[in-house]
C-alpha cells in the first residue's frame, strides 16, 4: 500500500518493481484492511446505527470469507449506504497500466490492449493510479438491462475505424462489469433483472470468466461483488434464479431499528436541517420520539403493506417538514426564534403519504387519512410513557373490604375535562405567535398544573409541548374532542361535539376523535 507522496515517484513498471509492489485481488485487499481495523478496534462502518450486533457482524465475517454476499432487506436499510462504505476498506491507491480500459494491474494484465502496451513498453510502460473513491461501481437492475449492458458485445464502428474483422477481438466493446475490474460491484435490486440475464452472471461468479458472442477468451476478473434485493421482489416483480442465489456466498438479512433511541440517531444524522433552522428552531426530545414513533406504528398498521416496508427516509423526511413548519411560521410573525408545536405535526403529512404502500383497506381510507390516524395513534402509544395512563380514572375503585371506604384516586386531568365540559373551547390556530400560543394554552386551568406535577425540571418552552401533548393525548383517549380547522385545531366537549359535528364542513373536518 503506498502514500500519495511514494505515487508521485512512480511513474513506470520499473520503478513499481523497484518499490516492492506485489499484485493483490481485492477480496485480499478487503480482508487485510478489515482485519487491521479490527486488530485496533476502529469503527468499520461510521455512522450506521442498530446494526452493531447483527448486520455489521454478517458482513464482516462475508469480507473474511472473501465471498461476494446479498443484503437482504426490505427498503430504507441501508443496504446501499454500507456497499459504499466497504470503499474505505479499499487500498487507498492501486496502480494499472495507463491507457487500459479495465484497469490492468501491471504485474498480472487481463486484456489484449495491456499485454499490447507491455510488450510495445517493457519496463518502461507508463503507470497510472487508480483512487479508491473510483473504485466503486453501482448499477440498478431493471427489467430493460442487456447481456450487452452488463458483459459486452460486439462494436462495429470500432471494427470499422481500426478496420478489423468482427473475428478480432480488439472489436470488443466490453460492459459495466469488465469495466469494474479491481472494483466493488454493486447490483441494486437484483430480482429486476430478467432471469436469462441473471444467467449471464454464472461463470463470473463461479470461474470468473466471461463470453461475449462467440469469441474464446477467458478473463479472470478480480471485483468484488454486493447485491441488494427486496423480498417483495421475489413475489411481485421478479425472483432470484435458483443457480445464480446458490454462486452467492453470504446472505445478509437487514432489518429496520429495533428502537426508538437507534431510529432518533439515524434521523438526527440524516435530517437535513440547516444551521438557520438548528439556531431559529428549538425541539424537545418528545418531537423526534414521536416521528419515530410513527413509522412503528405505520409498520405495523393494518393499513399499510408490511411486505413493502416502511423506510427509514419516512422519519427523516417528515422531520425535515417538522423543522421547517415551525421556521415557516416564525417567519410569517416576523420572530427571531420559535419552537416546535404539536400544530406543527399536520406539516408532517405530505413527507407520510409518498412512502407508504397502502393495502387495499388503507386505499379505501386514502393516505390523508391513514397518516392523520399514524399521528394520532403515535401520540396515544407516547403518552403512557409521559402521564399517566387516563383510562384507569374512568372506572371507580372497588373496595376490597366493604366495610372499608373506598380510597378515591385522584384525576390529575379532571380539572382540564372539566373546563371543557363546561362549554368552553379551545382553537390552537398554526399560525399563531409564540405569545398567543402560549396564552391558550395557559388559559386552561388545570394544564400547567399537571405537566409541572410529572415534569417539573421541563424547560419552559418543553412544558409549552407537553401542554399541547396533554390535549392530544386526552384527545386520543377520547376524554376530549380534536377537530381539525382550516388553519389549525379545536379542542371542546367530547359529548357536544357529537352534536356540532354539522359545523364543520368544508376544509373543516373532524381529525381523530
Amino acid at each position: 500500500m503506498f502514500s500519495e507522496k511514494e505515487i508521485t515517484k512512480i511513474k513506470t513498471l520499473k520503478d513499481l518493481k523497484s518499490a516492492g509492489y506485489k499484485s493483490k485481488s481485492i477480496k485480499e485487499e478487503l480482508r487485510e484492511n478489515l482485519i487491521s481495523k479490527l486488530k485496533s478496534k476502529q469503527n468499520v462502518f461510521e455512522g450506521i446505527w442498530g446494526y452493531e450486533d447483527t448486520v455489521i457482524p454478517d458482513v464482516e465475517r462475508a469480507i473474511l470469507s472473501q465471498h461476494n454476499f446479498i443484503l437482504l432487506g426490505l427498503r430504507g436499510q441501508a443496504k446501499t449506504r454500507i456497499a459504499r462504505q466497504m470503499t474505505d476498506l479499499l487500498d487507498e491507491y492501486v496502480p494499472f497500466i495507463e491507457g487500459t480500459e479495465l484497469n490492468d494491474d501491471p504485474l498480472a494484465p487481463l486484456s489484449r490492449a495491456a499485454f499490447d502496451i507491455l510488450e510495445k513498453h517493457g519496463d518502461q510502460t507508463p503507470i497510472a493510479w487508480l483512487h479508491r473513491s473510483e473504485r466503486y461501481t453501482e448499477k440498478l437492475a431493471t427489467p430493460d438491462v442487456s447481456v450487452a449492458d452488463l458483459i459486452g458485445d460486439v462494436d462495429p464502428i470500432k471494427a470499422a475505424s481500426l478496420k478489423l474483422p468482427y473475428s478480432d477481438e480488439r472489436v470488443i466493446h466490453f460492459g459495466i462489469i469488465p469495466r469494474s475490474h479491481r472494483q466493488l460491484f454493486v447490483i441494486n435490486e437484483l430480482p429486476d433483472l430478467q432471469a436469462r440475464i441473471q444467467v449471464s452472471l454464472f461463470n463470473i461468479l463461479q470461474e470468473g470468466d466471461i463470453q461475449i458472442r462467440g469469441f474464446k477468451m477467458r478473463l479472470p476478473l478480480d471485483i468484488q461483488f454486493i447485491f441488494t434485493a427486496n423480498p417483495e421482489d421475489y413475489t411481485n416483480r421478479g425472483s432470484i434464479v435458483t443457480p445464480l442465489k446458490d454462486r452467492i456466498e453470504s446472505q445478509i438479512i437487514t432489518h429496520y431499528p429495533k428502537s426508538i433511541e437507534v431510529g432518533k440517531k439515524i434521523t438526527k444524522q440524516e435530517a437535513n436541517i440547516k444551521e438557520a433552522q438548528k439556531s431559529a428552531v428549538s425541539f424537545p426530545e418528545l418531537a423526534y420520539d414521536i416521528i419515530e414513533q410513527i413509522a412503528i406504528e405505520a409498520r405495523n398498521s393494518e393499513f399499510v403493506d408490511a411486505k413493502s416496508g416502511v423506510s427509514a427516509r419516512l422519519t427523516i423526511s417528515a422531520f425535515e417538514n417538522l423543522v421547517s413548519a415551525a421556521e415557516r411560521r416564525m417567519l410569517i410573525n416576523a420572530e427571531k426564534a420559535t419552537y416546535v408545536r404539536m400544530t406543527d405535526f399536520w406539516g408532517v403529512i405530505p413527507a407520510l403519504t409518498g412512502k407508504m404502500e397502502l393495502v387495499y383497506e388503507g386505499e379505501q381510507e386514502g393516505p390523508f387519512i391513514v397518516s392523520q390516524s399514524l399521528i394520532g395513534k403515535s401520540v396515544r402509544s407516547l403518552f403512557l410513557t409521559y402521564f399517566p395512563d387516563p383510562e384507569k380514572f374512568k372506572k371507580k375503585p372497588k373496595a376490597k373490604n366493604p366495610e372499608l371506604p373506598i380510597k378515591e384516586i385522584v384525576n390529575p386531568y379532571s380539572t382540564v375535562i372539566q373546563w371543557f365540559n363546561d362549554g368552553n373551547v379551545l382553537d390552537v390556530l398554526t399560525e399563531n405567535t409564540n405569545i398567543a400560543y402560549e396564552k391558550a394554552l395557559k388559559s386552561i386551568p388545570g394544564l400547567a398544573e399537571v405537566v409541572a406535577q410529572y415534569h417539573p425540571n421541563a424547560k419552559h418552552e418543553e412544558k409549552l409541548f407537553l401542554m399541547d401533548f396533554v390535549l392530544h393525548g386526552l384527545a386520543e383517549f377520547s376524554l376530549i374532542s380534536k377537530a381539525k380547522l382550516e388553519r389549525g385545531l379545536q379542542f371542546k366537549d367530547l359529548f357536544n361535539s357529537m352534536f356540532d359535528s354539522s359545523k364543520f364542513s368544508g376544509n373543516d373536518t373532524e381529525w381523530d376523535n
